[in-house]
């Protein structure tokens, strides 16, 4: 985390629960990163902290959050019911939006998701249904099938990023930019695994989700539009 950055935790209130995060805000902050974990993860998984210190570096805002309460948890861990529910964790994503919009330290900030194998299909979810909210979206190892009702209501830039090595969800994911209406582009990182364990692979992501937060935050506050999905410049999958 740099230095003239500010943290702080929140309790974010849904339903007769409340959500507990963590915010970090460099000065400065050019907009705001929420993170939506994967199935049986949350605020604490080092490989989200990881990309969010990389996105806190480069002056963008984190928001690392847990989509499940304590005791949901505990109830999931014997379960594994409440993981696979998407429209019960979008639903909690859009709890998270909603309370970024109205907080003081954050709502003038563009916001964007940053969404983790079931998590990435709560955050397509969530940014249909707040089109004029979400700016932009990037997916790790995600399974954009469990949100197929959505993709075409997507409206926020969309990055898919997939570990060559990870080939179902590959072709989950080559599915989803085909049905995507929006700006959108899938990176295949070469040599790397669901998780993006291997050295290299997840600075890889972090790099790509930084440079393509950093992109669509400036056009929006700019007043700038994402513009005709067909004008996206493509690289070839897995490029430098």
């Amino acid at each position: 985390m740099v230095e003239s950055s500010t943290a702080r935790s929140v309790n974010i209130p849904v339903d007769h629960a409340r959500l507990e995060g963590d915010l970090v805000i460099p000065a400065g902050a050019r907009g705001l990163v929420l993170f939506a974990h994967g199935s049986g993860s949350g605020r604490f998984s080092p490989r989200n902290r990881r990309v969010a210190a990389v996105l806190q570096d480069a002056m963008l805002a984190t928001l690392l959050l847990d989509l499940l309460t304590d005791s949901e948890e505990r109830i999931d861990s014997v379960t594994a019911q409440l993981r696979f529910d998407i429209p019960f964790l979008a639903d909690r994503l859009l709890a998270a939006t909603d309370w970024a919009a109205s907080d003081a330290a954050t709502r003038h900030l563009p916001l964007g998701y940053f969404g983790a194998s079931t998590g990435a299909a709560a955050a397509l979810i969530a940014a249909a249904k707040r089109p004029e909210r979400v700016v932009a979206i990037v997916s790790r190892g995600g399974r954009p099938d469990l949100a197929s009702h959505y993709i075409e209501e997507v409206r926020a830039p969309t990055l898919l990023i997939v570990g060559s090595l990870d080939e179902p969800v590959v072709a989950m994911n080559q599915d989803a930019l085909k049905r995507l209406r929006t700006q959108k582009r899938l990176e295949v990182v070469p040599g790397a695994s669901h998780l993006f364990e291997e050295p290299g692979k997840l600075e890889r992501v972090a790099e790509l989700a930084r440079d393509w937060f950093i992109d669509y935050f400036a056009r929006a506050r700019s007043g700038g539009t994402a513009g005709d999905p067909d004008e996206m410049p493509r690289r070839a999958a897995g490029a430098d």
